[in-house]
């Protein structure tokens, strides 16, 4: 389980961002995603490097929780 804080979410279309990001990087991901604190939890078998490194891709400030 990676656990990931991430900034810069402010609506739904941000989450889905997010939520392809990670799926990019592990299309076999569970992601659950709490928009208003920013938790991001991913059931995957990337690293939380790997995810971190997409979500910041995708335009987003990502570190661990």
């Amino acid at each position: 389980m990676v656990v990931l804080k991430v900034e810069g979410m402010t609506c739904g279309g941000c989450a889905a961002s997010v939520e392809r990001a990670i799926l990019r990087a592990d299309p076999f991901a569970k992601v659950k995603i709490d928009l208003t604190t920013g938790r991001v939890e991913a059931e995957s078998r990337a690293s939380t490097t790997e995810l971190a490194a997409a979500v910041k891709a995708a335009g987003y400030d990502a570190a661990t929780a």
